[in-house]
């Protein structure tokens, strides 16, 4: 049995290899396909494990306050304008918001083009600078490498101290351990209490590039108008989540000034909402590369059908001199549907490998994010090249299979 197994190989290695250049034309053919499928399925789950991972930090117990919901700002329609969200709407909010277990996160981001000094180096201006209350690191799910948080004291009291990204360490500083250097922002300087853990980059956003600094400070060294500031609500039993957010919302609406019939003019967003929502959108995506790539393999089943159909057509007379020496019609049938499945696989390993490359270029030089090996989708481009090429080969085989000695003989 294994004896015929391997001669039927021999004989569709040999048949491959005669025709060349049309093999080869049908592997890339089936190959275009597997490589749609894999390269965007990797990217997707790249970039749903980047998201999520980031977003599941924050835990399914945290909550934002924003300027809109997300619904409406997706929303075609025309919508209404809601006013920001200012420094005294917050500090009201945090000082009237006394849910048990409760903790208020208020933050606002500075600028996006600071540039820090420290002695004789200095960064590009890229720096985010944010300022913070010391529940900030807690709700945002950011942890420490190195140094510490900053304390209620060193809030109120206006304290010069910061908190640098992890990237910091190995650019500004040259790997040394920053705690207790000086930097300089505008002119200001700030002793480092704390760095930051490496959370990488998200869509080309570099998170590691920041700087955290007391809230009042960055209020005096930032005063553009129309300051949105973040509220973040962390409530350390998850069970109360819903308690505390409806309570929030009537703080909030009372710090608005709302009467009772008019509708929210902020929004509200859970971190596992978001979570959700993107692994919702993920799944849209993912379905709509499955339509390309079953339509561009679909193309490739045909192309493989043919040049089977055709190779039967050029070893007619091969067949029949087979069949005169004894091949059972078995026989046949299993060269020609080895040959369609060694064809199918070569393509399928093509594809992947050009999926795979094309997912880590993209993942890792262009949005900076880390690359996973979509096993899922590998396992489905093996079964699908398999199940393709199972389909192209039966027809030729059993036509193969069915053909007159005595005609195949006298075929020329």
């Amino acid at each position: 049995m294994f004896a015929l197994f391997r001669e039927n190989f021999r004989i569709a290695w040999d048949s491959i290899r005669s025709q060349l250049l049309r093999t080869l034309i049908t592997v890339f053919i089936i190959a275009i396909g597997i490589t749609a499928l894999v390269g965007i399925l990797s990217l997707i789950n790249a970039l749903t494990v980047s998201l999520t991972g980031n977003l599941s930090d924050m835990g399914s117990n945290t909550f934002t306050i924003q300027r809109y919901e997300r619904q409406s700002q997706r929303s075609d329609e025309k919508r209404k304008v809601n006013p920001v969200i200012s420094y005294q709407q917050v500090k009201q909010f945090s000082e009237e918001f006394n849910y048990p277990t409760a903790n208020t996160s208020i933050s606002f981001t500075g600028t996006s083009g600071a540039e820090v000094k420290f002695e004789n180096e200095k960064t590009d201006p890229e720096i985010t600078v944010i300022g913070a209350n010391e529940n900030f690191l807690d709700n945002t799910g950011l942890k420490l490498d190195d140094g510490r948080n900053f304390t209620v004291f060193d809030v109120s009291n206006n304290s010069n101290v910061c908190i640098l990204g992890s990237d910091f360490r190995k650019n500004l500083f040259k790997s040394e351990s920053p705690i207790g250097k000086k930097i300089s922002i505008r002119g200001t300087k700030f002793r480092v209490i704390g760095i930051l853990e490496e959370k990488g980059s998200t869509f080309g956003n570099r998170v590691d590039l920041r700087v955290i600094i007391p809230i009042q400070v960055a209020r005096s060294m930032f005063t553009q108008p129309r300051i949105n500031y973040d509220v973040s609500v962390k409530v350390v039993d998850a069970d109360l989540m819903d308690d505390a957010q409806d309570e929030a919302i009537a703080v909030f609406r009372n710090v608005r000034s709302l009467t009772p019939i008019e509708v929210n003019d902020f929004g509200m967003q859970r971190s596992d909402d978001l979570i959700q929502r993107i692994k919702e959108d993920t799944a849209t995506i993912n379905a709509g590369a499955w339509v390309i790539s079953l339509l561009t393999i679909f193309g490739s089943c045909i192309a493989l059908l043919n040049i089977m159909l055709v190779s039967v057509t050029e070893r007619t007379r091969e067949i029949g001199v087979r069949k005169a020496l004894g091949a059972k019609k078995s026989t046949i049938a299993f060269q020609f549907l080895y040959e369609a499945i060694l064809v199918g696989q070569m393509g399928g390993a093509l594809g992947i490998l050009l999926g795979c490359i094309i997912g880590y270029v993209i993942s890792v030089f262009l949005f900076k994010i880390d690359f996973t090996i979509p096993w899922g989708a590998i396992i489905a481009a093996t079964t699908i090249t398999f199940v393709v090429a199972l389909i192209s080969g039966i027809v030729p085989a059993l036509k193969a299979a069915r053909l007159d000695p005595i005609e195949s003989l006298r075929y020329e």
